[in-house]
């Protein structure tokens, strides 16, 4: 298998050369064209990716998340903190989730329950505020209330059904 994840690139290049060559396409000013285009795209998206960085930051050092903690402590009573820290950040912060797995990971095992809900929670829901500030933003989408609405309820709906399934699955 490892050999195929190798080889798998190369075959691909060589198949769109020849291609290419079959089809009588100019293949190096397609591929000159291509970059331009990711160019723009990069430079385009840009402000949004430093906006949205910005914003992540500003969040996890106000406080927030701490006074979010002390108003849900009543209805999560028997989760770990970490899990929880886990479902607030998750469609903020992809990366930021993804440092609490890991700890997740390194305390009680990817096999504990935790561990198992960390990784069902990552897998079923979506960095929604990171998707609508980049995407739409780079397109010129201003009026995103369904979107985030839309995206928030599927996040949660994601992590309730991670809660289900891995409580009836694995058990606690």
């Amino acid at each position: 298998m490892k050999i195929v994840s190798y080889a798998l690139i190369p075959i691909m290049i060589i198949f769109i050369i020849v291609y290419g060559l079959y089809k009588k396409v100019d293949i190096y000013s397609s591929f000159v064209e291509g970059a331009k285009e990711g160019v723009k795209s990069a430079i385009n998206i840009f402000p949004f990716t430093i906006s949205m960085v910005f914003a992540v930051n500003i969040f996890l050092h106000s406080g927030l998340l701490e006074k979010a903690f002390s108003l849900l402590g009543s209805f999560v009573n028997g989760l770990n903190p970490r899990i929880i820290s886990m479902m607030l950040l998750r469609p903020i912060s992809g990366s930021a989730s993804l440092v609490i797995m890991s700890d997740i990971f390194k305390s009680l095992g990817p096999d504990s329950f935790i561990g198992r809900l960390a990784s069902t929670i990552q897998g079923s829901t979506d960095t929604t505020f990171y998707v609508i500030t980049l995407y739409f933003g780079s397109v010129g989408i201003r009026k995103i209330r369904y979107a985030l609405k839309a995206g928030l309820f599927a996040d949660l709906v994601g992590i309730i059904m991670s809660l289900i399934f891995v409580y009836f699955i694995f058990g606690k």
